[in-house]
């Protein structure tokens, strides 16, 4: 690069016009020798001189405009230019030679007239890229470094770019074991395109090489296989590796195992001896990966001092590690730790503290004198590290406004092997929110954020309140939780704080397009759609229909569902959330209409027909407000609810051979606690889901003291009671670049039982249970049962687990039930366009119809795998394998298991 600079100034600097110059080892460009007086008095001045820059012209460039190459340069017509002494045409040439676009750059002066100088910009354009291939390596592997290389078609080919892509190769293959990669780039000029240039990458991959054995000296404390633990991405080639019990005596430690102890203790007829017989316990490995890589390796030594810092040993260091091959071309790697000695807390001193006493703050940091030198969860009780846990000491100053809080622990005596400490606070004032800014709802009204927000103006900031505040976000359902972003901004000045949310629309909108087919009566169609986000208040506004008014956060669902004559289902659905705009108290309206038809098949038409003169149809209103509780906190929720279903019955048995004809009026009320205090709606992390509700009718049987088994059908009386908890627990450390992927366990129990107000009466035909199957809604829901899913089972009617249930449809439900669940979820992405995530499930379940015979460990096992699609437009899709255990007969796994499919919601 110092060569060709210099070639250009050289140029301008001695002032020769068409003179021959060899500006690089790759340009031929030549300029004829002609003689100019005043160019070369220009080229001898001695005395410096001010001349105004005339003109300014191109040449050499065949693809980049000269307009936009005259701008990079800097220079412009009328700029004043000292020759000699002046640096503006060596600047000049070094901005355009930054660009990276040309093998050379070279200014001539042309012509000077009077002062006015007139120049010419020459410039050599290095080739651009047309192609780029890999020799060496597999079609994935190349479709791999096609990303990998950061290789684009049309740029122009630079030294840098050859490099890096050289050394993308090179890593990409050490992450797959290959430490000797040899890489060759050749070049080659594209007759097709001018001025172009292919690159074949040629690699020599050389042998996989994998890490053989692991081996760690000066290890007294803690044994190597806890110490090999702790290299996470540096494992040795798989081996079968066992230990004994812990109760065997026969086997102690560093005790070499005879073959035939190993015979009679495990009866594997497989050993290796080895010095790894260290702890006491069963150990089988595997899978585990042996590639060798140098950085995650340097990565992994860390950890290793990290794990016997969190044991008391802080001066334990690494004195020397090695890697060596052995006849295969394994790398063998020997660790020499000084472990030191281990350390223990001794006295912990508080200092600065006003706010809160010594024994409240040494109560909440949990470290008493005697306990294991750990300063990776001092630091974390202080909250100087952040903890998914909570409850440090910095949360605590937080929750009451200290925002300009400040701790720091400091060593103060170390006397053999115990450490004093003094904790030195700085507790600050506390601060106040002054400005509080929304941004990024393109669609959502501010007034429906910001009602959600505990974060309020003139109140003090809170680290609680900004993660109630992030939760209320995110459960509206019409953002990227991902993307829910409190920034935070002091004004230590003043003693203030900005607290600036960002937001980040999604669809919240669901349609819902589904087809099935009855048996006997052809296909039956669904069509639903829910706006999640809609604006009633708008929808006489012609300018707010885009295609719909949206933005007030209410919810508005319609459903139809239809099978020509046989079958029709009508649902209209409407729920405020904040009534009167002050409170979160609900409102929700629903209004349903259903018609079945019995009818036949007509062979004079061909055709099936349905007749209203055997039908059954119904019309139902439910209106339900609910309010927040303060207590037992703000989680808590109270709704009433007001359910009346009227029933028309012609010549159609629903209940009994005796009532085909009348009307069945269901009327009910219902009062539910519940509490909701999941982090996020679609894949929750942590949390709970909870409700008790109890619902009861009129009791028509103590007013009427002859109210009979045939007015019950007209008039249902009955009590209904319910309890489902739902716990997620995060298992394990968040993966992936963004920490959005990790474990999460849930936990779910759920009762019903159903009532009655007289012993004389049978339990009331509605409101049952219905368990089994996928969980889907079908012709019993109309007459209100719960439907309980069990992905191992169809829908069944004996309680007994040791039979196999009914194969074919129920025609008796349950009057009570019990289900126990168990589901270790997984999250593949959790892309706001797309959430899916697979789940292994664990169910027991069962139903009964007497109190009499009810055992709540009596139940149906199943276990399986499902995945779940969570998309915006549709909602949740599910597909789950299950297997029916107590259907398992004769140890065959046939007529056992069955897949199940739900569509728009998590089923019970």
């Amino acid at each position: 690069m110092q060569r060709r600079l210099l070639t250009g100034v050289f140029l301008f600097t001695f002032c020769l016009l068409r003179i021959t110059v060899a500006k690089a080892q790759d340009s031929d460009t030549t300029h004829p020798v002609s003689v100019d007086p005043e160019l070369m008095a220009l080229g001898d001045a001695k005395t410096p001189k001010e001349y105004t820059l005339a003109g300014i012209k191109i040449s050499g460039s065949k693809f980049l405009d000269e307009s936009l190459l005259i701008s990079v340069s800097g220079l412009t017509v009328g700029d004043k230019i000292m020759i000699p002494g002046g640096d503006n045409f060596s600047k000049a040439i070094t901005k355009l030679w930054n660009q990276k676009l040309f093998s050379n750059v070279a200014i001539y002066y042309t012509r000077v007239s009077g002062n006015d100088l007139y120049i010419e910009i020459h410039v050599t354009e290095r080739p651009r890229l047309t192609n780029f291939v890999f020799r060496g390596a597999s079609k994935t592997e190349s479709d791999d470094l096609k990303i990998k290389t950061g290789l684009i078609k049309g740029r122009v080919i630079t030294e840098n770019m050859k490099q890096i892509a050289d050394e993308n190769i090179k890593s990409f293959y050490a992450d797959k074991g290959f430490q000797g990669v040899k890489v060759r780039i050749v070049e080659a000029v594209d007759a097709k395109t001018p001025n172009s240039e292919t690159l074949t990458f040629v690699i020599d991959k050389g042998t996989k090489v994998r890490i053989n054995q692991i081996s760690f000296y000066g290890n007294e404390a803690i044994p190597s296989p806890k110490l090999k633990k702790q290299l996470k991405d540096t494992k040795e080639v798989t081996r079968l590796t066992l230990f004994p019990a812990k109760d065997s005596s026969s086997y102690g430690v560093n005790k070499p195992v005879a073959f035939k102890d190993y015979i009679n203790s495990w009866g594997f007829l497989s050993y290796t001896r080895s010095k790894e017989f260290i702890d006491p316990y069963f150990r089988f490995k595997l899978f585990s990966s042996a590639k060798f890589n140098q950085k995650k390796y340097d990565a992994d030594k860390d950890k290793v001092l990290e794990y016997y810092n969190s044991m008391g040993y802080r001066d334990a260091n690494i004195v020397s590690d090695t890697t060596y091959y052995n006849s295969k071309n394994q790398i063998n790697i020997g660790i020499k730790v000084d472990e030191g000695k281990k350390y223990y807390f001794g006295n912990v001193v508080w200092k600065g503290n006003t706010k809160y006493s010594d024994s409240v703050l040494s109560l909440i940091l949990g470290i008493q004198k005697g306990d294991v030198y750990n300063l990776d969860i001092l630091n974390k009780k202080l909250g100087k590290q952040v903890s998914q846990e909570g409850g440090g000491i910095s949360d605590l100053y937080l929750d009451d406004g200290y925002l300009f809080f400040r701790v720091d622990p400091v060593e103060t005596a170390v006397y053999n092997d115990t450490i004093d400490f003094e904790i030195r606070m700085t507790e600050g004032p506390q601060a106040t929110i002054k400005n509080v800014t929304i941004a990024g709802n393109e669609k959502t009204k501010e007034y429906v954020i910001r009602r959600e927000l505990r974060t309020i103006p003139g109140e003090k900031f809170s680290r609680t309140d900004i993660i109630r505040s992030t939760r209320e976000i995110v459960n509206l359902g019409f953002f990227n939780q991902e993307k829910v972003t409190p920034n935070i901004v002091p004004n230590q000045e003043d003693g203030t704080v900005d607290i600036n949310w960002s937001v980040e629309e999604k669809s919240a909108d669901q349609l819902e397009l589904s087809a099935g087919w009855g048996g006997g009566i052809g296909v039956t169609g669904t069509v639903g759609i829910s706006f999640n986000n809609f604006s009633i208040n708008n929808i006489w506004k012609k300018s707010a229909w885009d295609p719909l008014p949206t933005g007030d956060g209410q919810k508005l669902s319609l459903r139809v569902q239809a099978n020509g004559r046989a079958y029709q289902s009508y649902n209209l659905s409407f729920t405020e959330p904040w009534l009167g705009g002050k409170k979160r108290n609900s409102l929700t309206v629903s209004l349903y209409r259903s018609a079945f038809r019995t009818g036949g098949y007509n062979y004079t038409t061909a055709k099936y027909a349905f007749s209203d003169t055997n039908s059954l149809k119904n019309f139902g209103v439910v209106i339900a407000l609910g309010k927040q509780l303060k207590w037992p906190d703000d989680f808590f929720t109270l709704t009433y609810s007001l359910n009346y279903t009227r029933y028309d019955l012609t010549n159609y048995s629903l209940f009994s051979q005796s009532f085909r004809n009348g009307f069945s009026t269901n009327l009910s009320f219902k009062v539910q606690l519940a509490r909701y205090s999941l982090d996020q709606p679609i894949y929750p992390r942590s949390g709970s889901n909870f409700f008790v509700s109890a619902q009861f009718t009129p009791p028509y049987s103590v007013f009427n003291k002859n109210f009979t088994a045939q007015q019950n059908f007209q008039l249902p009386e009955y009590t209904k009671w319910r309890m489902n908890s739902e716990w997620y627990i995060p298992i394990g450390k968040a993966m992936g670049a963004d920490k959005s992927r990790q474990f999460v366990l849930k936990a779910a129990v759920k009762y019903g039982f159903m009532g009655r107000y007289t012993s004389k009466l049978d339990y009331s035909p509605f409101e049952r249970f219905q368990l089994g199957d996928a969980g889907l809604t079908n012709n019993f829901g109309l007459l209100g049962y719960d439907i309980i899913s069990q992905r191992g089972y169809p829908v069944y009617q004996n309680s007994d687990p040791r039979v196999n249930p009914d194969q074919q449809q129920a025609s008796q439900f349950f009057i009570m039930f019990n289900k126990y669940t168990l589901e270790l979820r997984y999250p593949f992405t959790t892309n706001p366009s797309s959430t899916i995530y697979g789940e292994m499930f664990f169910e027991a379940a069962n139903g009964w119809y007497d109190y009499k015979d009810y055992n709540p460990f009596r139940l149906r096992r199943d276990a399986g795998v499902g995945l779940r699609f969570f998309l915006p437009m549709f909602g949740l899709l599910g597909f789950d394998y299950g297997i029916g255990l107590d259907r398992i007969q004769n140890g065959s796994l046939k007529g056992a298991s069955r897949f199940t499919f739900m569509l728009g919601f998590e089923p019970e």
